[in-house]
């Protein structure tokens, strides 16, 4: 039998991945197994225990594998890497997988893909060649692609760039982001009922996601402070957030976000929101705010306006409907002020996602299932020279 183990270990990579472990599953048959593999902050009642967003999906859980997400500091970092390399190579060298199909730039992604190294299991990827200045994520991003075999972006600026680090147009596939499949197939609430369903009536509000920086100056309290300063000036929008994730200083601003809840009648905070809700919420936002890539990827193909606060993001290929500002609070309030206007709400009516125009799931899933069944794996990768 041969086997192909999917890994996920947040909700936000969750979201991405199911749309293609509900494609890949199609094929499973007496000689095919697809199992589902889940870790990290899934598993974590601090992060909202989102493995139960999986199950109620009806999604099979295969293997879960518990790994601490202590993000205090970059010695918990490197200690909760530890423990998913040798968990992970455990769990390899016993399941012997014909391929390990991941997603994007965390830190727990690179110790399993240190561990597919390790045991010489082919990886394939998912959303590499991106751009993210402001993070980890983006050496995180570029080394995993060095470590995979087969890789599935989601624009052609990104492919060029998988090229570029060395890899084999052959084995880089544009088909677009599975964001896309999601919105597309997803049957959204009403604005009355994903209103309702979060305790909340008829209102105007907005989406908003802040992770912390990893690269450089990192000064969570200052920038969430002067978030949600910004967030006071606006009293007649309820800013509904989702936390943040397990990056270093994560749990820091979870901290102050729960905190200030209690202080700021407009704030509204949310470990995890479900991939549906989400998605109906940023639908009927009147903007998107925060350093988060659904800003950039997803909100544009409601025409939803987003603002991208600081670096985290900088570099990612972006559209009209997305503005940038600093971390201050005088330029996000600026920047709001600016997307309700009705000249940038124009633009954004017009806007133009460069992330595919959906079925990536579907195509990622029948280019795995036929390499896999072609057995024309060769893990001895060529440089491939420009």
């Amino acid at each position: 039998m041969k086997k192909i183990a999917v890994i996920t270990a947040t909700r936000a990579e969750y979201g991405l991945l199911k749309p293609v472990i509900m494609s890949l599953r199609e094929y499973e048959s007496s000689g095919l197994k697809i199992d589902v593999v889940v870790t990290g902050t899934h598993l974590s009642d601090n992060y909202g225990y989102t493995v139960n967003e999986i199950e109620k999906d009806d999604v099979r859980i295969d293997h879960k594998i518990y790994s601490p997400v202590n993000s205090g500091s970059p010695y918990d970092i490197s200690s909760n890497q530890a423990e998913v390399l040798l968990k992970f190579t455990k769990l390899f060298m016993q399941e012997k997988y014909n391929a390990v199909l991941v997603l994007g730039d965390r830190y727990e992604i690179l110790a399993i893909a240190a561990a597919a190294g390790n045991t010489n299991t082919p990886l394939f990827h998912m959303c590499g060649g991106d751009t993210t200045e402001g993070a980890s994520d983006e050496w995180i991003r570029h080394s995993v692609t060095k470590m995979s075999y087969i890789h599935f972006v989601t624009n052609e600026d990104s492919r060029r760039r998988v090229i570029q680090l060395g890899e084999n147009p052959d084995r880089v596939f544009n088909y677009g982001s599975t964001s896309i499949d999601n919105i597309i197939n997803t049957e959204m609430f009403s604005k009355k009922e994903v209103l309702l369903d979060i305790g909340l009536t008829e209102c105007c509000y907005a989406i908003c996601t802040y992770h912390p920086v990893t690269i450089g100056s990192n000064d969570v309290d200052w920038m969430i402070l002067q978030f949600l300063e910004a967030v006071k000036k606006f009293p007649d929008i309820e800013f509904v957030v989702t936390k943040s994730n397990a990056d270093r200083g994560g749990a820091r601003i979870n901290l102050l976000l729960d905190r200030e809840e209690k202080n700021i009648k407009n704030l509204h905070v949310f470990a995890s929101l479900g991939v549906k809700r989400y998605l109906s919420l940023v639908k009927y936002s009147i903007f998107v705010l925060g350093n988060s890539s659904s800003g950039i990827i997803e909100a544009p193909v409601f025409h939803v306006p987003s603002i991208n606060i600081g670096d985290r993001q900088r570099g990612r290929l972006q559209c009209g409907s997305i503005i940038n500002c600093g971390e201050n609070v005088e330029e996000i309030i600026n920047a709001i002020h600016y997307v309700m206007s009705g000249e940038f709400r124009n633009i954004c009516l017009n806007a133009q996602s460069p992330y595919g125009t959906g079925n990536a799931a579907n195509k990622i899933a029948c280019k795995i299932i036929e390499v896999v069944n072609n057995e024309c794996i060769d893990l001895k990768k060529k440089f491939y020279d420009l």
